[in-house]
């Protein structure tokens, strides 16, 4: 599929943005009075009009009223926003990710999809569906691609992943692969794309806590957690829970190897990778 499908996707979003700046144009609004009167910042309002990001619903329905365009921008979002290359429970996280401002995640098992490669991404949907046609597949791995845009993005989030030791020795997809995969990994991390620290096994307990487990922050809205095991996913904003899971993670930041440590460890797991993939 899958690079026809997001370009006409994406294609779809620009157009959203552009009727978005021509109708605002058109009231006589700046980027910043219609940001004030929709409860969102001027500079999120020009990153939807230039596609960078994607409103929230309950925006474009403020922006329909406030530009009395009949839910226009509305019915546009539910059209878009209807991507079955993501489970239901995670959609929503997939549209809030492009809004965070700091991302903190916790993997236990498997690299966080912000982080991944291609070929791990296939190899992981595969090892979940291994009777997918092709098509699926790659459905699947271009939407895990198309969300790590946002680290590539100027206005990019900060970025923290704490990853559990065991992660960096497990071959999915292969030797080659995998190296590849730890090797990307510490290039972000020496670009400061991405502060990554690994949580050694040693640490028993807190190293054995399971499941995903995600931190959000934004500009304009509340915080939010998101969960996930193998077959479900729930996002959270309670301020209680919140406050739970932020201590949470600040137990693992602090029991996880320092910055230069944990890439030292990343790269010593990737040639190790390299070395295995050399003989095989």
């Amino acid at each position: 599929m899958a690079k026809g499908a997001h370009g006409s996707r994406q294609a779809a979003w620009e157009f959203f943005g552009a009727e978005l700046k021509r109708r605002r144009e058109n009231a006589g609004l700046t980027q910043v009075e219609l940001g004030a009167r929709v409860f969102v910042s001027g500079g999120y309002i020009g990153q939807f009009e230039q596609a960078i990001r994607k409103p929230q619903l309950d925006v474009a329905q403020r922006i329909d009223e406030v530009l009395q365009t009949e839910g226009f921008f509305e019915r546009t979002w539910r059209k878009l926003i209807d991507d079955k290359r993501y489970a239901d429970y995670f959609a929503a996280v997939a549209d809030l990710e492009a809004l965070a401002t700091k991302i903190c995640e916790f993997a236990p098992s498997v690299v966080p999809g912000l982080l991944q490669t291609a070929p791990y991404a296939k190899a992981v949907t595969l090892a979940a569906n291994p009777f997918a046609a092709d098509e699926y597949v790659d459905d699947m791995v271009s939407a895990r691609l198309d969300r790590q845009r946002i680290l590539a993005d100027a206005a990019r989030p900060v970025y923290w992943a704490i990853l559990h030791e065991n992660l960096l020795s497990v071959p999915v997809g292969g030797c080659t692969a995998m190296a590849e995969q730890l090797e990307h990994i510490a290039a972000l991390a020496r670009e400061r794309k991405a502060l990554v620290l690994v949580l050694p096994r040693a640490e028993g307990a807190c190293a054995s806590m399971t499941g995903d487990l995600r931190l959000m922050e934004f500009d304009d809205a509340p915080p939010t957690v998101y969960t996930e095991t193998s077959f479900w996913g729930e996002l959270l904003d309670d301020p209680a829970v919140v406050k739970r899971a932020r201590h949470a993670y600040d137990l693992l930041r602090g029991a996880a190897l320092s910055p230069g440590v944990s890439l030292a460890r990343i790269e010593s797991a990737a040639k190790d990778f390299r070395r295995c993939a050399s003989t095989t």
